[in-house]
């Protein structure tokens, strides 16, 4: 009989070789059994899906849930049950009243709307080189580049003060699982966030202007349901998205011959992105429980059995990605990760968060082609602990 996993801390931990490398435990559980038992910290017996395709059809199955009450935390440290989700929170709700917040949100976050934003998402981007130019020749990407970009696009997109985008942040970063954290703690800055943002949408309703927000406002959601709304569309757009750009830059620049094919040859940059969020994720995995019993690739997963799902593991499976799936290679063809999820819940603004990688990666690379790194590799602070990856600081020089 196959002994449970138990090892949760390897779910957010890397390689101690490489700031990119899966441990390799959580490797060989994988390629041994893509799904196998494990003992969540709350001693709770459900399983564990590390392989591309188990990971797949749980976050795609009908009949596992996203809502937070239902599951045990595959977090090291996490005993306590999660409270259901707050109003407008629908990342934490199923069908239906999870159809009908997204149904709001769609037309908000389409394509086309995206590509009208890429003339600003162009101008933030240029205005941030320049800032990068004058604070050079070291200076902190992260500070200065990563996180500005996104905070200004979402920002500007919803209708928020870009001035408060400190602030945002520091409640966002208050609201991400780490290990020493409680859920009270975890509540009291998501209270925080939605009592600033009930105030904006009481202004929105009053006097509505040209944003997301403001459309919002003419549907019928409560005040409760677009202030949770609201905090859980700002703390996607600042937070993830210039913590991928962060650590997608980090990764060209330990893999140097990867960042000269981006530098030069520009017609790579939606295939790079694809391969970066591959490579890179915005968190190290998922959790869904399952509602009634269900089969996944022949092994039976029974009615309240919470699924941890390592996005990490499933994204370097070579079963789907090829034996060198442990590598980056820009001209991979990366089509079908699962960093953005998959099913109902998979990411909202995706087209969004590509756009921005797209612009800030190439615009970085062409302007700064000289860019490396500026302290030693295994001195920058990022951050795996957690239900979503971060960046701290990434000091770089701008030419050699």
């Amino acid at each position: 009989m196959t002994e449970p996993f138990t090892q949760v801390e390897l779910l957010v931990q890397r390689s101690a070789e490489h700031p990119f490398k899966l441990p390799p435990e959580l490797v060989r559980v994988r390629d041994e059994r893509p799904l196998t038992p494990m003992i969540f910290p709350d001693g709770h017996e459900g399983w564990l899906a590390t392989g591309y395709d188990e990971v797949r059809a749980v976050l795609g199955h009908p009949r596992f849930s996203n809502r937070y009450e239902l599951q045990h935390i595959p977090m090291p440290g996490f005993t306590e049950t999660a409270p259901p989700a707050a109003p407008g929170d629908f990342l934490g709700l199923d069908a239906p009243e999870h159809t009908r917040y997204r149904k709001l949100l769609a037309g908000k976050f389409t394509t086309r709307r995206m590509r009208l934003l890429t003339e600003q998402v162009e101008a933030f981007t240029a205005e941030r080189l320049d800032a990068l130019e004058r604070e050079g020749p070291t200076v902190d990407l992260m500070a200065v580049y990563a996180r500005p970009i996104p905070a200004q696009v979402i920002c500007e997109l919803l209708g928020v003060p870009y001035a408060d985008r400190e602030f945002f942040q520091r409640l966002i970063e208050g609201m991400v699982f780490r290990e020493g954290m409680s859920l009270e703690d975890i509540g009291k800055n998501w209270a925080s966030m939605q009592e600033y943002i009930r105030g904006l949408v009481t202004a929105k309703r009053k006097n509505p202007t040209d944003d997301v927000f403001s459309e919002l406002t003419t549907s019928d959601l409560t005040d409760d349901e677009l202030s949770g709304l609201g905090s859980f569309l700002l703390g996607a757009g600042l937070h993830t998205t210039g913590a991928v750009i962060g650590m997608a830059t980090f990764a060209l620049l330990i893999h140097p011959d990867q960042f000269a094919a981006l530098r030069d040859d520009p017609e790579l940059a939606a295939n790079a992105v694809e391969e970066l969020l591959r490579y890179t994720g915005i968190g190290p995995g998922a959790a869904r429980s399952a509602l009634a019993d269900v089969e996944i690739e022949g092994i039976m997963i029974k009615a309240g059995q919470t699924v941890a799902m390592s996005l990490d593991a499933a994204n370097r499976d070579p079963r789907k990605f090829a034996d060198d799936a442990d590598e980056l290679n820009l001209r991979r063809n990366a089509n079908g990760h699962l960093t953005f999820v998959h099913g109902i819940h998979q990411c909202l603004g995706q087209h969004l968060a590509r756009l921005e990688l797209r612009t800030a990666l190439s615009a970085l690379v062409t302007r700064f082609p000289k860019l490396s790194l500026a302290i030693p590799v295994r001195e920058v602070p990022m951050r795996t602990d957690g239900n979503i990856y971060d960046m701290e600081r990434l000091p770089v020089t701008l030419a050699a």
